[in-house]
């Protein structure tokens, strides 16, 4: 297997490349040796490299980079086991082998996806990569694992969530310090009529079949225009069928506000904090438009970077950022991680005891995403310093529709 060749076929013809993967000969530890070990290494190294050359916290990047490598690879290894533990449930087949291959081709678009944590303010186009995994384990399970065409919706949203739960629980049991048991945290519970429940340790979660069953439709269409579109060999035909499918995915209605608009709104200063440097940019990325601008300021060895991005009209999709819809409060000897809720809004803040670095991120209703990172300064100056953006009128703004 050519893995840069499987890696494009997957991403780009998943549905003439699930057959191909079922037939040939693999074994779990040829699947981990030639794939899963290579590209679940793609997004911690990227997060090391930020870390490094933008942030500039050396041992602490180290630490996340063999964390985010072991709890990957962690990740991958339970998935595999509830996949194939739920064949039967949906009127498939189980089979470790197909199973692993699943949730191990079905990742490669977040693997890949990972290479924007190389950029503060970009990390959230990583999560609009991963979405494009629900269309391939869509399309995969009723080749891999047998279920019927009917079934792969539910089949798949049970999937997912439980990728979302094994995310939560691996991260809390990280946070308290504790063994990670495969099966501890409960599992899923089963389906009634339309709606399908997952059992966790702070709860229930439940997800709406039936409105899985209509995304799963909304996809299969946007795939075969896709495919149309590749047959053609227009590139900007295949772009925006791209598009349609990410639409389809987080609901986008909307462009991006302008980056010129998100750059007029960074302050001159922060206080005794003169700006440095100030930048802005728009494109897109995977059919995704987005807009993006942040500004450097300092004072003797006080140094703050404001980052503000915006996705258009995936308004939903930062809502499906990992920490988004749940609370931490996780302490150490040496930093502070909390998330919690702030009336309607997400916010995220990380900092470090001895004042070396600090981050605060506030996810807005309507999905912009503004970061502050600071050195040297205490928590307070870096909330103060979101809320010198405007973070009300930026919550207020009304993107136009796609043409």
């Amino acid at each position: 297997m050519n893995l840069i060749q499987r890696v494009q076929d997957i991403l780009l013809k998943p549905k003439q490349t699930w057959p191909v993967i079922e037939a040939e000969p693999a074994t779990q530890a040829s699947i981990y040796k030639g794939y899963v070990l290579i590209l679940a290494a793609i997004p911690p190294v990227a997060s090391f490299l930020g870390l490094i050359f933008i942030v500039g916290l050396g041992f602490w990047g180290l630490s996340t980079l063999v964390l985010g490598y072991v709890l990957a690879l962690v990740k991958v290894f339970v998935l595999t086991l509830i996949v194939d533990a739920l064949a039967p449930s949906f009127g498939g087949t189980k089979g470790q082998v197909s199973a692993l291959k699943l949730v191990a081709y079905a990742s490669t678009a977040g693997w890949i996806g990972g290479v924007f944590h190389l950029v503060p303010g970009l990390w959230i186009l990583g999560i609009v990569a991963s979405l494009y995994g629900i269309y391939l384990i869509y399309l995969g399970l009723p080749v891999l694992m047998k279920c019927p065409q009917d079934k792969a919706g539910a089949y798949t949203a049970v999937v997912i969530v439980c990728a979302i739960v094994i995310y939560i629980v691996l991260g809390a049991l990280t946070a308290m310090g504790g063994p990670m048991r495969v099966g501890s945290w409960g599992g899923w519970a089963g389906s009634h009529g339309s709606a399908v429940t997952i059992k966790t340790p702070g709860g229930e979660i439940k997800v709406d079949t039936a409105k899985m069953d209509d995304l799963s439709k909304k996809l299969e269409e946007a795939g075969k225009r896709m495919e149309e579109a590749q047959k053609s060999g227009d590139p900007a035909a295949t772009g925006k069928a791209m598009g349609e499918m990410m639409g389809a995915l987080t609901g986008g209605n909307g462009q991006p506000i302008a980056p010129a608009d998100l750059k007029a709104v960074l302050p001159e200063a922060l206080g005794e904090l003169k700006r440095e440097s100030i930048e802005s940019q728009g494109g897109q990325a995977i059919g995704i438009a987005s807009s993006m601008a942040k500004a450097s300021y300092a004072a003797a060895d006080k140094r703050v970077q404001l980052t503000i991005t915006d996705l258009g009209g995936t308004a939903g999709l930062a809502a499906l950022a990992a920490w988004s819809g749940m609370t931490m409060d996780k302490e150490t000897t040496e930093q502070v991680e909390k998330v919690y809720k702030q009336d309607e809004r997400t916010v995220r803040e990380e900092y470090r005891k001895d004042g070396s670095h600090g981050e605060v991120t506030v996810l807005l209703t309507n999905g912009v995403v503004v970061e502050a990172k600071g050195q040297q300064v205490d928590l307070a100056a870096l909330k103060k310093a979101l809320e010198a953006v405007g973070l009300d009128k930026l919550e207020a703004v009304k993107r136009p529709a796609k043409a």
